[in-house]
């Protein structure tokens, strides 16, 4: 399962696929219609030609059908990833990962998600991050240096634990 994403499936954790489905309901329901609201107030300011709210509300309709397709198709191409298919003997999606950053001596943790899910100030990193590349398929004691826009890091990993549920 070294791959994030294939063209078979995309792995996520549930909470990821929960949050992505929260948002498809309500884009759906309640997006659609203030879009709907927006485009019949802009109806209501005259020709549609000249008409910068009616052009703004259709602009905002197209990005928010957009949105909704391509939620579609990451559910409709997941694959949950559940505690006991992960492997916690190796750094994946799923995993919180203990580190020892080597030139500073602060410990870190991270948590390895899917990229729509990713939340770095909650220490939630994307598998396909350059931290979260570096991290994949690693055990305990390994040691590895990622690029990361400050310079080269480097790390040694000290735990690895599978992500709680609920």
């Amino acid at each position: 399962m070294s791959d994030v994403t294939t063209t078979d499936h995309i792995d996520m954790t549930r909470e990821g696929y929960e949050k992505l489905k929260a948002e498809l309901v309500e884009l759906r329901s309640e997006g659609r219609q203030e879009i709907a609201r927006l485009l019949e107030e802009a109806r209501g300011f005259g020709d549609l030609n000249e008409n910068a709210e009616y052009h703004s509300a259709k602009e905002a309709q197209g990005k928010l059908e957009t949105r909704i397709q391509w939620l579609e198709y990451q559910l409709g191409k997941a694959r949950i990833l559940e505690p006991e298919d992960i492997d916690p003997s190796k750094a994946g999606l799923g995993t919180t990962v203990t580190l020892l950053d080597l030139d500073g001596g602060k410990s870190l943790s991270y948590t390895i998600v899917g990229s729509e899910e990713s939340d770095p100030a909650a220490n939630r990193i994307s598998a396909s991050s350059p931290v979260g590349q570096a991290l994949i398929g690693k055990t305990v004691g390994e040691e590895l240096s990622v690029e990361v826009p400050k310079g080269t890091r480097k790390f040694r990993i000290t735990d690895i634990s599978i992500l709680p549920t609920g």
